[in-house]
């Protein structure tokens, strides 16, 4: 029996094999890239979700709307704690770390 897929995609788990393989360096920079883009991806959706502007949003939190864009942007390397903190606040949420194994952090939740 093969060894189980990271991805749910063949061709996306070929590209991974044929990119990154074995190379912890370039391994290290995927997940921090997957890092990056999962909390853009989750800032853009619960302002989404409680219909704001990215300017809205700025005047609540206290910033400008560039500092919003820059947060919802999957190349941005900036995220604080302390800012990600006041957004969740904003949007009455509260921000939730987890420490799990890195091959389990691209594997969608069971």
């Amino acid at each position: 029996m093969g060894r189980k897929s990271r991805f749910a995609s063949k061709a996306l788990q070929f590209a991974y094999d044929r990119y990154i393989g074995e190379d912890e360096e370039k391994a290290d920079a995927f997940e921090a890239e997957l890092a990056n883009a999962d909390v853009a991806r989750k800032l853009y959706d619960l302002r989404a979700q409680a219909n704001l502007t990215q300017g809205e949003l700025a005047k609540l939190v206290g910033t400008s709307a560039s500092v919003i864009s820059r947060l919802e942007d999957a190349d941005y390397e900036g995220h604080s704690l302390a800012m990600l903190r006041r957004v969740a606040k904003a949007l009455n949420k509260r921000v939730e770390i987890r420490f799990v194994p890195m091959r389990e952090a691209t594997l969608p939740p069971a």
